[in-house]
Parts: structure tokens; C-alpha cells; sequence
């Protein structure tokens, strides 16, 4: 792998450049306080907050998708969210330093998520350095989301760049299908919303980072986090 090859980066949202467990677990538990059900404390609904109102909902009330009313309570979730949104949701610690290192390589850098464009929208005029971004793709921006690939390849149109020369960073084994599927080098953000029973070391990532700088490390050394081992 020749890391000079990498003239683009896109990002996940959540888990990835933003940490919005917290603001996720408000809503999820608002729509638990209604039905007078135990709310969950952020330490327990945090590896979840990636999935969204399916693994949010999982894990307060135990239903799926498949359940007759998943679609409502999603509903209902969505809208307690849109009033928390904004609550604590900030960067990761150490993304700013990034983004303004890519800034100031010249190199572009965009958003790839499966969040809803309405909120994703909110967050990107919350938080001013997301407002750099070059494009940004939301969950129903096109017909199909991630693990497609389509999302990624149409972030790299938006950018003018070939996948080949591309870096995609996230922390599900969807945006890492995504990725793989799409062409581009990809990382894997273990500091992010990552389940305790799921191998992120079987998604066939090209790296693995434990902290935002990390990304800055792999660009000049992609070697130095290849290798899981390290991370043992």
C-alpha cells in the first residue's frame, strides 16, 4: 500500500468524527420515560449508538425491525431525537487537529453517512469545521445506504477523485463493506461505536485506529496500523 497514493479521506458521522452517544441516549430514553420503562445509562446504550433507532431500540426494548411496531416506536424515536440533537454532540477529541492537518495538505474530505439528511444537516451547522467538508452524503441521499457501495462512489464523483485514491474511516463492518465494495483504502475507528461481540478485526480494513490522530500517523505510515496484534 503507498499512502501517497490517498489524495481524498471520507468519513462516517456518528461514532467516527462526531460523538453523539450521549444525545442518542436521551432520546431513546424519552420515548422509555413515556412507557415508564427504566432508562439506560450512555455507558450501556453507547456500542449501540451506531445502529441507529434499530439498535438503540434493540437494546431498550428489545424489539427488531421485524417487530409490528418497530416502524412507529423508529418513528417516535426520530422525533425525541430532533429535540436532543445538538444537547452534547461534538468531535471526537483530536479531529479538529485533523481536519486541520487535511486542511492544510490540500487534501478534501467529506462526509459518508447513513443518518438521515435532516439531522445530518443540523449537526453539520452546529458544528462549524464540519462545514469544510467538500460533500456530504446522508443515509437518504440516495436510494441505496451503506453497506452499498454507491454512497461512497458517489462521494468520490462529488470530489473528483478515483476510490483507488480515496480513504474511507468508520467504525461499523458497514462502512467497511461499503468501502471495500466501493474501492477505497479503509480504516477502521475502534475508539467508535463498536459492540463487544463484534470482530472489527474480520471486516478486511486496511488499518485500525484507536484515536482521531492516528489517522494522521496512518497517512504517513499505513504499516504502523495494519496489524491487529497491536491492539491485542
Amino acid at each position: 500500500m503507498n499512502n501517497c497514493r490517498i489524495k481524498s479521506v471520507l468519513f462516517d458521522l456518528d461514532g467516527t468524527l462526531v460523538d453523539s452517544a450521549e444525545d442518542l441516549t436521551s432520546a431513546l430514553n424519552s420515548l422509555l420515560k413515556i412507557r415508564h420503562i427504566p432508562t439506560l445509562p450512555t455507558s450501556q446504550t453507547r456500542a449501540f449508538a451506531g445502529r441507529g433507532s434499530k439498535g438503540l431500540l434493540k437494546i431498550g426494548l428489545n424489539i427488531d425491525d421485524n417487530h409490528p411496531d418497530f416502524l412507529e416506536l423508529s418513528t417516535e424515536f426520530f422525533e425525541h431525537y430532533q429535540i436532543h440533537l445538538i444537547e452534547t454532540t461534538q468531535l471526537f477529541s483530536g479531529m479538529p487537529q485533523v481536519l486541520h492537518s487535511l486542511k492544510k495538505k490540500n487534501i478534501p474530505w467529506g462526509i459518508v453517512t447513513n443518518k438521515p439528511q435532516r439531522f445530518t444537516d443540523v449537526l453539520v451547522k452546529h458544528i462549524p469545521l464540519l462545514q469544510q467538508a467538500k460533500c456530504i452524503v446522508s443515509g437518504d441521499t440516495l436510494e441505496k445506504r451503506k453497506p452499498h457501495p454507491d454512497p461512497i462512489l458517489y462521494a468520490c464523483r462529488l470530489l473528483n477523485q478515483t476510490p483507488a485514491d480515496c480513504l474511507y474511516i468508520g467504525d461499523a463492518e458497514v462502512d467497511i463493506v461499503a468501502s471495500n465494495a466501493a474501492g477505497t483504502h479503509s480504516l477502521v475507528a475502534l475508539y467508535g461505536y463498536i459492540p463487544a461481540e463484534e470482530e472489527p478485526f474480520n471486516w478486511n480494513a486496511d488499518g485500525y485506529i484507536q484515536h482521531p490522530l492516528d489517522i494522521l500517523e496512518w497517512l504517513r505510515d499505513p504499516e504502523v496500523y495494519t496489524s491487529h496484534s497491536l491492539w491485542r
